[in-house]
């Protein structure tokens, strides 16, 4: 078998039962088939966990029976629906959950893009590697440890901050309980925790640019930030609009966890969203049903505003997610 240059074996027979006329599609299977053999665990875990689930959206039109199950429950079609969108506590949470989510989209989403690029042009290879580790970690932290974490920071009683400011003889201030500054709190903390995990792909995205630009750029004199500015960012500009456009799919969403860590009966009224809407009604309350609609609602929500985003960018002249 004739081997192009710079390819495998394994390439060439893959390309070979790709191009044959009139090849079956089982044979082309088998020549991919280390491939599909990668994609499987995936495709598993969407299967089970994703789409087997939604047979259980038959029970936002229901009055759910746990006893009688989905086929011996009373059908009430749009009633529960119908009771969401007239609770004057709709619109409280349909607030918080928009503002929260564009904050984190304005603050947040900016900054695994800088570290990124940041990191891209730190040479020392041992120190590039150590900043990397440091801001991976605090991903593997629970919501649990941040929430402490952040009392400790805080809190008024042994808060540090709070601590700081009355030994410069400052007023204390309960952070924690000050409904202006929740959602703030709320954004530091997703973009400690997560920010840094967010540049792997991006670091990926930045990897992949041809070194030769570069080396193109500094023979035209080109400084560092102009290098930045018209090779990086233009490189990279596809996977940013990729993953803006699977952001916008959450923003009915916010992380049930750190929410209702931070929340007290003080902040309630910017804290309560959503999720947390749906564990009161759906775990405390038993209504399951009621539960099941709002996060058939959430689900529209990020449908229409993937649909709506990719559309744009298209018109836009970029690539989409399809």
């Amino acid at each position: 078998m004739f081997v192009a240059e710079g390819q495998t074996v394994y390439e060439t027979r893959v390309h070979a039962a790709a191009r044959a006329p009139g090849k079956k599609y089982w044979p082309r299977i088998a020549a991919s088939r280390y491939m599909y053999v990668l994609i499987l665990p995936g495709f598993l875990y969407f299967a089970v966990f994703k789409y087997l689930p939604m047979w259980g959206l038959l029970i936002a039109f229901q009055n759910y029976n746990p006893f009688a199950g989905i086929s011996g429950s009373e059908w009430v079609g749009f009633m529960h629906f119908t009771d969401l969108f007239r609770d004057p506590h709709f619109y409280v949470m349909l607030r918080n959950t928009l503002c929260i989510n564009l904050i984190n989209l304005i603050f947040y989403f900016p900054v695994p893009v800088i570290l990124a690029v940041m990191l891209n042009e730190v040479k020392n290879g041992w120190f590039k590697k150590w900043n990397q580790s440091i801001v991976y970690m605090p991903h593997f932290l629970s919501w649990v440890v941040v929430a402490s974490m952040t009392f400790f920071v805080l809190s008024t009683d042994v808060g540090f901050v709070n601590k700081l400011m009355i030994s410069l003889g400052m007023e204390s201030h309960s952070f924690l309980s000050d409904p202006r500054l929740f959602w703030g709190i709320l954004t530091v903390q997703n973009i400690w925790k997560e920010a840094g995990w967010g540049t792997i792909i991006f670091l990926a995205a930045v990897a992949g640019v041809d070194p030769q630009r570069y080396e193109a750029a500094v023979v035209d004199g080109a400084s560092r930030m102009r290098q930045i500015w018209h090779i990086t960012l233009p490189a990279i500009r596809p996977t940013i609009v990729i993953l803006l456009i699977l952001r916008l799919g959450h923003m009915a969403d916010v992380g049930f966890e750190q929410v209702l860590l931070m929340m007290n009966p003080l902040v309630n009224e910017v804290a309560d969203v959503f999720d947390t809407y749906v564990y009161n009604q759906g775990i405390l309350r038993g209504d399951i049903s009621l539960g099941t609609a709002v996060g058939m609602f959430k689900g529209i929500v990020g449908l229409v505003l993937v649909l709506a985003s990719n559309y744009t960018v298209k018109k836009m002249g970029h690539e989409g997610i399809y």
